[in-house]
């Protein structure tokens, strides 16, 4: 990081011609270009991604067995020590093993699904209606319920109305308010 800087320092303020600078350093034109460029070292980036000739004609095919796999209970599915045996004996692979793990945690890393954690503050409630069936007088009817819940302390409080109205959403809340022994402050 000083050399970087001692050379901009040498180009840009005192007036070193550029050639000058490349021969005392040592460094290439396009690395002076770099140099001038930047007020820091970008550190490396690849520009294309690698060839990879033994595992890349395989890649499809080993997409093809994990996306199979998917059907297939947990317990059933491919291991990468599977799949390498069977890219050797039914398709002629004859790159390594490791090849092969690293093919199938980059592909299964790509399809994994992202999620963001929720995160619920203490004095957060949530508020729902739902259906249910339940027996009245003998008979299985479906009826509607309110649902209050604390998600910070899983706290939650049900109550199940004739109809789902403003009035029954009203008083579920007056309801849920007395049960919890207060407000909800969000």
């Amino acid at each position: 990081m000083d050399r970087w800087t001692e050379i901009r320092k040498k180009v840009l303020v005192e007036g070193v011609s550029k050639r000058q600078v490349m021969d005392e350093e040592g460094i290439h034109w396009e690395t002076l270009q770099k140099i001038l460029a930047h007020s820091q070292p970008p550190g490396y980036r690849m520009s294309k991604e690698r060839k990879q000739p033994k595992i890349g004609p395989y890649l499809g095919r080993i997409k093809q067995i994990l996306a199979d796999d998917k059907h297939i209970h947990k317990k059933q599915r491919h291991t990468a020590k599977r799949i390498f045996e069977r890219l050797c004996s039914e398709d002629g692979y004859s790159g390594g093993y490791t090849q092969v793990r690293i093919a199938v945690q980059g592909i299964k890393q790509r399809n994994s699904e992202v999620y963001v954690p929720l995160t619920h503050r203490p004095g957060e409630a949530q508020v729902d209606f739902g259906h249910a069936l339940v027996r009245l007088n003998g008979v299985l009817v479906k009826r509607p319920f309110f649902v209050m819940a604390l998600p910070y302390s899983d706290a939650f409080f049900v109550q199940i109305f004739e109809r789902e109205s403003t009035e029954f959403v009203w008083e579920g809340h007056i309801r849920a308010f007395e049960y919890f022994g207060g407000v909800p402050l969000a």
